[in-house]
């Protein structure tokens, strides 16, 4: 286990951790002594993540989830308090990304857009009111939404979803703020992941990186030290912010 235990007697849900940058948020949270709840639409997957954390030392158990159904969501928090009594931290991490669909906005089907959007935006709505209730009856939380610097590079449905996704943080902000619930997203610029490679030709890749001021890819760990930050005490006045990890792809001044 870490040195550093900043979450030792929290509970963490990680949505989406069963594989890639959501199954390093999950393995970073339990070394910091959260017991973590790997929610996953691949249930074996799922299981691994757990098994391993378990193996490491940790608290984990693996929720089969569906985060565009309501009713699966409701089970992932009952899941979580059934398990470790509540919840305290949510990391929306879940999206159709690896192995997604490229179409233009004008050819797109539209059953592909609502599947899509039900996942990689209304997901995280869904999730949220889930374990809100739970987070303020323990006397408040942080969430952490997954975003992309897609947002503002205008890169069709993908970029659509994670722009909206900065909407959805900033309104979960307020409304949740006197709760005692911190709401902020992480935009990861090109990240080392199988997704990124699966998804995203080569040469897209190095075009990107040679115009980054940090011009090589991010890691998985790299992106876990900004999540873990933004959830933590140390980030205790932060909240509705969009935090770019990005090696400088896309500079806000």
């Amino acid at each position: 286990m870490g040195e550093s235990m900043r979450f030792e007697g929290k509970v963490a849900v990680v949505t989406g951790a069963g594989r890639g940058i959501g199954e390093e948020y999950a393995k970073a949270l339990a070394r910091e002594g959260a017991a973590v709840v790997v929610a996953e639409l691949d249930a074996d997957a799922g299981e691994r993540v757990a098994k391993e954390i378990e193996q490491d030392g940790g608290k984990a158990v693996a929720v089969a989830t569906d985060i565009a159904n309501e009713d699966s969501t409701l089970g992932m928090a009952k899941a979580a308090s059934d398990v470790f009594g509540g919840v305290d931290y949510l990391v929306n991490n879940a999206a159709i990304y690896g192995g997604m669909e490229l179409h233009g906005l004008t050819t797109m089907p539209m059953s592909y857009w609502e599947k899509f959007m039900s996942v990689n935006m209304t997901g995280a709505v869904l999730c949220t009111r889930a374990v809100f209730g739970s987070m303020a009856e323990r006397g408040g939380g942080a969430i952490v939404n997954q975003s992309s610097t897609a947002a503002w590079m205008g890169v069709g449905y993908y970029g659509i979803a994670k722009l909206a996704l900065h909407g959805i943080t900033g309104s979960f902000a307020r409304e949740l703020g006197p709760m005692n619930i911190r709401v902020n997203a992480i935009a990861p610029g090109p990240t080392d992941t199988e997704a990124t490679r699966s998804t995203v030709d080569d040469s897209i890749i190095q075009g990107l990186l040679a115009s980054m001021p940090l011009n090589r890819m991010g890691t998985p760990a790299e992106l876990a030290g900004a999540c873990l930050f933004l959830l933590s005490d140390d980030a205790r006045w932060v909240t509705g912010h969009v935090l770019n990890v990005d090696g400088g792809q896309v500079m806000r001044v």
